[in-house]
């Protein structure tokens, strides 16, 4: 079986070794069910703290789909919808988990996968102009991820702006976090945990992209924002029985800044990679500083780069030319990087 240079995504790998050993070391001790065992309980309060909001609450979720699912449901009405940017991941890439719930993603125009706090306000101001405006799907939230589908970053300046749009048209902001540990590790991100905890009604943050075996961590900055949402998870059918196989990797992830250093060798690789990219000739579809990478690639080069590199294929760009999507991970190598420059520059 050939084995191709891993860059399709930064879910391709298992686990952060310490992970591993400390699943290994919990293996045959019982623990309670449900997340409510004490290893979960010591997670939630490092998570807490480490998002400076003590008084909140954490609930873990076991992928990036069902935790959108699951709490966009929870926080909007029956009637309500979540704006969304074209782009975003609960637009394209969730096959429709939103609108399975009965909540209608509302699209504005992406702007290297952001969302402007100008358009929020412009279609808000729109919406309430609207004399049908009770026959139209009532906007409840706004979603936003960090990093966005396209690997850009939110500024913290661009964060407290949309929250400001939020509170303004009451509107909950909710922070899709599934590769949060790479923005969190790029030089130019200014946003912290503690900014998101601030600024935003939930996060999330993401644990399988980020070096766990699977799962998420929910951040519920004001404890009872949802309430029973225990009992909303289940029926979800998103509670897991071994809730402690989630709370022990985030345990992990959140002692001496794991999570926070996680990254780092991925943005590091990926800027490697952006050099080597930019010596051979190739553009980028546009800029990007964490681990995602986004090239525009002559179709005739795509067949010699699939035989020896697994990568995205992100959109066409032209009749010429397809946008592809490289990533890097918590688990890429010095040699698979330099590898994978070397085979870019032959091409």
């Amino acid at each position: 079986m050939k084995t191709l240079l891993p860059f399709a995504s930064d879910y391709m790998e298992g686990a952060y070794p310490a992970i591993l050993e400390r699943l290994s070391a919990i293996n045959t001790i019982p623990q309670d069910g449900y997340g409510t065992d004490g290893i979960s309980e010591t997670a939630r309060q490092k998570i807490l703290e480490a998002c400076h909001c003590p008084d909140g609450e954490v609930h873990f979720l076991s992928g990036g789909t069902q935790t959108n699912a699951v709490v966009i449901d929870a926080i909007l009405r029956r009637y309500e919808g979540v704006i969304a940017v074209s782009t975003g991941h609960v637009s394209i890439h969730e096959a429709g988990a939103i609108e399975y719930t009965g909540h209608k993603v509302i699209e504005l125009p992406q702007h290297q996968g952001k969302l402007a706090a100008s358009d929020v306000t412009r279609f808000m101001e729109n919406f309430e102009a609207d004399a049908s405006k009770d026959h139209l799907v009532q906007p409840g939230m706004v979603y936003i991820s960090q990093p966005t589908e396209y690997g850009t970053l939110y500024s913290k300046k661009e964060l407290a702006e949309l929250s400001e749009v939020c509170k303004k048209y009451n509107l909950a902001l909710y922070a899709d976090g599934a590769r949060l540990a790479y923005a969190l590790a790029t030089p130019e991100n200014d946003v912290t945990l503690a900014d998101l905890a601030t600024y935003c009604t939930a996060f999330y943050i993401g644990g399988t992209k980020c070096g766990a075996l699977i799962g998420e961590a929910v951040v519920l900055p004001k404890k009872g924002l949802i309430p029973h949402f225990f009992t909303i998870i289940k029926q979800h059918g998103a509670l897991l029985a071994k809730g402690w196989l989630l709370g022990t990797q985030f345990d992990v992830l959140f002692s001496d800044n794991c999570y926070e250093k996680i990254g780092k060798t991925a943005i590091e690789y990926a800027d490697a990679i952006r050099k080597g990219l930019k010596d051979a000739g190739f553009d980028l579809y546009f800029p990007t500083a964490t681990n995602q990478i986004f090239i525009i690639m002559a179709n005739q080069k795509l067949a010699a780069l699939s035989q020896k590199v697994a990568f995205s294929t992100w959109e066409a760009y032209d009749a010429d030319h397809t946008v592809i999507r490289l990533a890097t991970s918590w688990a890429t190598t010095k040699e698979d990087t330099d590898s994978l420059i070397a085979c870019l520059k032959k091409l």
